[in-house]
């Protein structure tokens, strides 16, 4: 199948409300961005590049890239608060140096059906694709609300951040459907424990 074309296999996750923090993801429960194909997909996954956009000429130092900006950003979002400390004045740094490279430039051209549909410029570039990782990431930690909104998930074994934008800010896990159930799986078996060594009456 063609790189950037396809839908993201399974295991490719973009629903921590950011793509920056979706980019976190990537490195749980093991390595997602385990090969240039995976990289495209999630590329593709996380709309970095509009629907269809060919990434033929992605290579394996893009991984090293993109791995690299997740280990900066992981510091500044996981980071003491306020920050403080050389790693995370290094991490902040190479952020700020990633945002400043142009994204990419986009054009509008007409679809097969007369209706004008995105597309970019050229071939987009791995630094022009890391630049739109480092500018949400930069927009995220210098908004005072979508910063207080960041949450680690509650589950045990489970060290992603997502946006908390549930009303009342009460979301406790990065998914119901992946840490949540799992969770009520665990509290179930350990009522049913809990039970079975205490039976009533």
């Amino acid at each position: 199948m063609a790189l950037g074309t396809a839908t993201p296999p399974y295991g490719l996750r973009f629903d921590a409300g950011r793509i920056c923090l979706d980019l976190l993801a990537t490195a749980h429960p093991a390595e997602r961005l385990d090969g240039v194909g995976s990289l495209c997909a999630w590329i593709a996954g996380a709309a970095l590049v509009p629907p269809g956009t060919p990434l033929t000429h992605a290579e394996a130092s893009w991984l090293e890239a993109f791995r690299e900006l997740r280990e900066h950003v992981g510091q500044l979002v996981r980071g003491p608060h306020p920050p403080v400390g050389p790693p995370y004045e290094r991490a902040l740094a190479r952020v700020n140096e990633t945002a400043r490279a142009a994204p990419p430039a986009p054009r509008a051209v007409c679809g097969e059906d007369g209706t004008l549909v995105r597309e970019l410029a050229g071939p987009p570039q791995c630094a022009a694709l890391l630049a739109v990782l480092a500018r949400d990431a930069v927009e995220l930690l210098t908004d005072p609300v979508a910063r207080a909104a960041v949450r680690e998930c509650e589950a045990d074994d489970c060290p992603l951040v997502y946006l908390d934008t549930s009303r009342g800010r009460r979301r406790r896990w990065c998914s119901s459907e992946v840490c949540g159930n799992r969770e009520r799986v665990a509290r179930h078996r350990r009522r049913a424990a809990h039970a079975r060594a205490w039976p009533s009456g």
